[in-house]
């Protein structure tokens, strides 16, 4: 999610992203309830619901942009049970569901609890480790939280951490990915557009249906529609993959930024690894009709959602995302650095590939920025806190520790860690600290003083940490 920052030193296009905002089985920690609401994230401990592990959704909607209040939904939830299942939740935020079936039956009883917790009573109970289907029948206003309406009269789903929750029942947390399936049903004239690849078009009665499936296991908060009446521009990276475009009526399409994103595709794949999905490209909304109508950019799975318009610095961050937090997620809302931290650096990475002296003119003038700003050091870039799971400070920080983690260990061996990383981890789960025993391993240096000082820290790290390889030579 992507808030600019009033920066001294920056260009729009040199303007960084800051949000503002595996196995299930081995995340839930002992206190979270077996089949019950949430699973006991230290951040959010309502978040998504233990006892079972979705492999699957199939998302069915219908929505007329002439009223806005109402989207009608059929989501099919296919899940494994990780125990016996008496009973489980789903989180739904809102909405009137008028039927539940567990493997096609018609479920014992159904009710709601909580902010968004939809608990299911199925006619038999689940057995351990057996595959089962919920479907969920609902109806109502999308809650706005996740799901935002245009001033051109369409609709689109953004946030972070949240956001499924406001269109269809789900498991809400990162640590349980899924594939997913979009069928979009909208009046004729308007575009729905998904994750992943599109399938056929069918037109009845004056309405156009969409499909849309990922492939790839996806984490909730990454999913999306949008609905507008979209120009959608078609391409390919220099490796092949389909690259799909669309934009609003009223967002800005620049020809230049738009052949830019498949240069950034492929300079990042070139750095991380082969790009990890079967789609890229974007979603560039227009102006919502909200005052807080959704993030400037989010990285929605396999195309990158965007306000207004392009531009290399936000199409570098949410792209490197792809790699760093869609295809390889953190466990829990701890390890935002697993996304953002990447995301960040990846920035700096470009602006080199372009030209500049990352020593010079981005790190040192960086701590010289904050070396005497305390609260820009007291952000731990792992487990920064309640409220502080993607902050700001612990972007600049974060990428800041990156640059000088790799003037540390060098060059070679960072880049090899950094695609080790997203070639072992693919389309799973993963915590900071792993990728420190990761970086160690590679490189083969004790590194425990360097994270103790800049992922643990709270203060500016000791000299040694702060200017290792080339960054303690003299400014130029």
């Amino acid at each position: 999610m992507y808030r600019l920052l009033n920066r001294r030193r920056r260009t729009v296009a040199a303007l960084v992203a800051a949000v503002v905002s595996g196995s299930v089985l081995a995340t839930v920690p002992a206190s979270a309830a077996i089949g019950g609401p949430g699973l006991g994230d230290p951040y959010f401990p309502d978040d998504g619901n233990s006892g079972y592990d979705v492999s699957h959704y199939d998302v069915r909607i219908s929505y007329d942009p002439a009223h806005t209040d109402r989207l009608d939904g059929d989501t099919t939830v296919t899940a494994r049970a990780l125990t016996r299942l008496d009973r489980f939740s789903l989180d739904l935020k809102g909405f009137t569901v008028a039927s539940v079936k567990v493997n096609g039956a018609p479920a014992k009883a159904f009710s709601r609890a909580g902010a968004h917790e939809l608990v299911v009573t199925p006619a038999r109970p689940v057995a351990k480790g057996s595959a089962f289907e919920v479907r969920v029948e609902y109806a109502g206003r999308p809650d706005p939280e996740g799901w935002h309406t245009l001033e051109t009269g369409g609709a689109n789903v953004s946030g972070e951490p949240h956001s499924a929750t406001s269109w269809y029942p789900s498991n809400d947390h990162p640590s349980d990915k899924a594939t997913f399936a979009l069928t979009a049903t909208v009046p004729d004239g308007w575009t729905a557009i998904g994750n992943g690849l599109p399938g056929p078009e069918s037109v009845k009665d004056g309405r156009r249906t969409f499909r849309w499936f990922e492939d790839r296991p996806m984490a909730t908060y990454l999913s999306t529609v949008a609905i507008d009446r979209f120009t959608v521009h078609r391409g390919r990276t220099a490796a092949g993959t389909p690259v799909i475009t669309a934009y609003s009526p009223d967002a800005v399409i620049d020809a230049e930024a738009e052949a830019q994103q498949t240069e950034i595709l492929d300079f990042l794949a070139a750095k991380f690894g082969p790009y990890p999905f079967s789609s890229a490209g974007a979603i560039v909304v227009g102006a919502s009709k909200e005052p807080n109508g959704g993030p400037l950019a989010l990285e929605t799975q396999s195309r990158p959602t965007y306000g207004s318009m392009l531009f290399d610095a936000s199409m570098v961050h949410e792209n490197t995302h792809q790699w760093f937090g869609d295809s390889v997620s953190f466990k829990d809302w701890r390890d935002g650095c697993v996304a953002e931290c990447f995301a960040q650096y990846a920035g700096q990475l470009w602006e080199e590939h372009k030209g500049a002296d990352l020593d010079q003119d981005y790190y040192r003038s960086e701590v010289a920025e904050y070396r005497n700003d305390p609260s820009f050091w007291s952000v731990r870039l792992y487990d920064p806190g309640p409220g502080k799971e993607l902050d700001g400070a612990l972007y600049f920080k974060g990428s800041m520790m990156l640059h000088a983690l790799r003037r540390t260990v060098g060059d070679e061996a960072f880049f090899r860690t950094l695609r080790t990383w997203t070639r072992d981890h693919a389309y799973g789960n993963a915590s900071f600290r792993q990728f420190e025993a990761l970086a160690a391993k590679v490189s083969g240096k004790d590194l425990k003083g360097f994270f103790a000082a800049w992922v643990d820290g709270t203060v500016i790290p000791p000299h040694k940490y702060l200017y290792p390889g080339t960054l303690g030579t003299p400014a130029r």
